[in-house]
């Protein structure tokens, strides 16, 4: 780090900055509990309800699991359009008006599933209404991880920035935390007759509740100063351009590296979080209950540990942490299925907890890494852009892949291939990156600025 970084770190102001800084974490972070609610309450209800409800009945439970994956997987392909739509207005108008957008989309389609009918009401009009939403469900939330992250990693000071922009990441577990619960509770006060007749749709209904505060706290945020510079270059040189096109033309190796990043840790992520649940239920007949009692003192941890594996990566690096978890998820499958497969419900919350933990480590760190990338004119597109297109054919295919997989050939081995493929996808990546730890954001944009022939000789 250099001097100037160092004393901007430390300059007297940075006290009000500190606790300007907090509350626009809490702002970014409440909004991402209300996405995460509402998509983590997708993923859980299309393994325990949709298939079940929307599909007709072809006398194989997992025939209906994997056509609701499928509707699953719609929300991710509507993800990087989102990125895409959204990461254009994002670094044009702003963060903050992007990201009041995308909390109000998410928040009606996900309210709006709660009131679907099902098949046995209108046939196929009702997978069809599903997909539609699902689809209107994603689009926005392409847009919303992207804005959400870069706000904090913006305004916070060049040492503690993996550690600020990880708790916008500790909010994705608190989002599925609070999903996870309110099913819990729906399905244990319930028969599951009642659970499966309406018990479900009280947990979409919510989410209008949880948007209202979402918005209202995210009115109170302001843009980082160094976004309002970059917007300013921008209306000032006409030869300057920002967004989508530009980032694709500029920086296309950092979107390949921002994908790498992404590939395990997304595939990952739904393995343990979605999967995990098919296999005990289908392979092992685990009661609902239980399952979602697992993945509530999973999701807990999960939060807990984010934001210190974020500090780690402010200290030691952004690659070491990274590689631990690239390099450790590899072996999750192969100690995890084992562990599930003993039935013991302590075995099983350990087995869960420790995906997660290991997620963590390529997780928290990784809205540094992919601010660092990018210069901040284009910042939002190119974060959006390589991340959300990823999930396309990572995060959306996994479960649907490892579901289709158990269902042909009644094991977890071709999973744990797969995701041992990914992860040495994502090495490569990050063995790929420059280490940036305690880099200036202004440093970034003065040597794009110097590509783009707008500083003098003698400031390059």
């Amino acid at each position: 780090m250099s001097v100037e970084q160092r004393s901007a770190d430390n300059a007297p102001g940075s006290a009000s900055k500190g606790s300007g800084l907090k509350k626009i974490v809490a702002a970014s972070m409440v909004g991402t509990v209300v996405e995460w609610y509402e998509f983590f309450l997708y993923a859980t209800a299309a393994t325990l309800v949709f298939g079940k409800y929307f599909f007709p009945a072809t006398g194989n439970e997992l025939d209906g699991i994997i056509q609701a994956f499928i509707t699953y997987a719609v929300g991710f392909v509507a993800r990087p359009l989102g990125g895409i739509v959204f990461g254009q207005i994002g670094d044009k108008l702003g963060r903050k008006p992007t990201l009041q957008l995308t909390i109000v989309i998410v928040g009606v389609a996900t309210f709006l599933m709660g009131c679907l009918p099902g098949f046995a009401d209108i046939g196929y009009a009702a997978p069809a209404l599903l997909v539609a939403l699902r689809f209107i469900q994603g689009f926005a939330l392409g847009g919303e991880w992207g804005g959400a992250v870069l706000l904090v990693a913006e305004h916070s000071p060049n040492s503690k920035r993996a550690f600020w922009s990880s708790w916008p990441q500790a909010a994705v577990p608190v989002g599925n935390l609070l999903a996870t619960l309110v099913l819990f509770i729906m399905s244990t006060t319930l028969s599951p007759e009642a659970f499966l007749g309406w018990g479900w749709r009280v947990a979409f209904w919510l989410s209008a509740v949880i948007v209202f505060v979402g918005y209202y706290i995210r009115t109170h945020v302001t843009e980082a100063p160094i976004f309002l510079e970059a917007k300013a270059l921008v209306e000032k040189e006409q030869a300057v351009s920002y967004g989508v096109f530009e980032v694709v033309r500029k920086y296309p190796k950092g979107i390949l590296q921002a994908m790498g990043l992404r590939f395990a840790e997304n595939i990952m992520y739904y393995l343990v979080v979605s999967f995990a649940i098919v296999y005990l239920k289908s392979v092992h007949k685990y009661d609902t209950s239980s399952l979602l009692l697992a993945l509530l003192i999973a999701h807990v941890i999960h939060f807990l540990i984010i934001p210190q594996i974020g500090r780690l990566a402010d200290s030691i690096g952004r690659k070491p942490v990274y590689l631990i978890g690239a390099i450790t998820g590899a072996a999750w499958p192969f100690f995890a299925f084992p562990m599930f497969d003993t039935r013991n419900a302590v075995v099983i919350v350990l087995a869960v907890t420790i995906g997660l933990c290991l997620h963590a480590f390529m997780y928290a760190g990784q809205p540094a890494i992919m601010a660092e990338l990018f210069p901040t004119r284009m910042r939002y597109s190119g974060v959006s852009l390589g991340s959300q297109v990823t999930s396309i054919f990572a995060g959306s295919l996994a479960p649907l892949l490892a579901t289709q997989w158990l269902k042909d050939t009644g094991s977890w081995v071709p999973t744990a291939i797969y995701l041992v493929i990914a992860c040495a996808i994502t090495v490569v990546a990050v063995l790929s990156l420059k280490e940036t730890k305690g880099i200036a954001l202004e440093d970034v944009d003065k040597a794009d600025a110097a590509r783009e022939g707008l500083l003098p000789a003698s400031s390059r």
